[in-house]
């Protein structure tokens, strides 16, 4: 039997103008938007819609992008096309939990703003950084990266592509390294923060606290866990998960790996770009992934889906 799976993207897929059709075409879409900017005291149609130097921020690109993801969620839903399991890259895991049923909407913007925030801020500016490593094989270089300190996996995305994170001049030493070893390339990334580094942790401590104010509800389908690419059907797990998943790598390529495991065929990605349709290329290149980034996608997907 045929099954469904929603992925949704991490950061770095923002754009300006995303969600702006649904936002003018779907009620539903319009409600997620509305409330997020009430709840947050932000206006997400002015930080999603137009040209701003904010949307590139990481504190308010998560709450963003998850505002973006739910958006676009609700309609696709409300047409019949309903997952029956969901993954998310690192923030996308919030929209994954929601879509799960284990959040509300409102839930997984605030607490991505909150983590937003406190990943931004936990390490200064400029003392972390991250790298993409291509065409080298992950053993590699989790046996470069052994014995050096701070500095480690940041990402699996799929073969030939992953990233590190860490101190500054320890990624700069590492990428010496890894060229050294064979990488085709290693590239920089724009980022303001080692993310999912250990140098998060404290990051991650503080949004376990704010998450033991909230009270989730029950997983309605399973969602699989960045941090340990196992699916999750206990909605008690969420919380250690979610703060670990700061400052521990994210398995994408295995996450993907265990939805094949579970029965997934169909995926859809919901949000803008198409960069877990790419990593699918590399990871199960005969999986087929629907995009549910504009209005138009939605005919398709509903044509073919329905």
């Amino acid at each position: 039997m045929s099954k469904l799976a929603y992925l949704y993207p991490g950061q770095g897929v923002q754009t300006a103008g995303m969600g702006k059709d649904f936002y003018e075409n779907s009620a539903l879409s319009r409600a997620v938007y509305d409330e997020a900017s009430e709840a947050l005291q932000l206006d997400m149609k002015e930080l999603c819609f137009e040209k701003n130097d904010r949307l590139d921020l990481t504190e308010y690109t998560q709450a963003a992008l998850v505002t973006t993801y739910l958006a676009v969620t609700r309609e696709l839903e409300s047409r019949g096309i309903r997952a029956d399991m969901t993954a998310g890259l690192s923030l996308g895991e919030y929209a994954a939990i929601a879509a799960a049923g284990a959040m509300t909407d409102l839930q997984a913007v605030k607490l991505v703003r909150k983590r937003g925030i406190l990943m931004q801020n936990t390490v200064p500016a400029g003392e972390g950084a991250m790298c993409a490593v291509l065409a080298l094989d992950e053993k590699v270089i989790e046996q470069v990266l052994e014995g050096m300190e701070d500095v480690s996996i940041a990402n699996y995305n799929c073969p030939g592509q992953i990233v590190i994170t860490g101190k500054t001049a320890q990624v700069g030493a590492a990428k010496e390294r890894l060229e050294a070893q064979g990488a085709r390339r290693c590239i920089l990334l724009n980022v303001s923060g080692p993310f999912h580094s250990p140098l998060l942790k404290a990051a991650g401590d503080q949004l376990f606290s704010e998450m033991e104010k909230m009270e989730f509800g029950q997983l309605s389908i399973p969602y699989i866990t960045n941090v340990t690419a196992r699916k999750v059907t206990d909605a008690k797990e969420i919380k250690p998960l979610l703060a670990k998943q700061v400052y521990s790598p994210v398995q994408w390529m295995q996450s993907v790996r265990t939805m094949l495991e579970e029965g997934a065929d169909t995926f859809v990605e919901i949000g803008p770009g198409r960069t877990l349709a790419g990593f699918m290329k590399k990871i199960a290149p005969e999986m087929k992934v629907y995009q549910a980034a504009k209005w138009e996608d939605l005919e398709k997907i509903s044509a073919e889906l329905g």
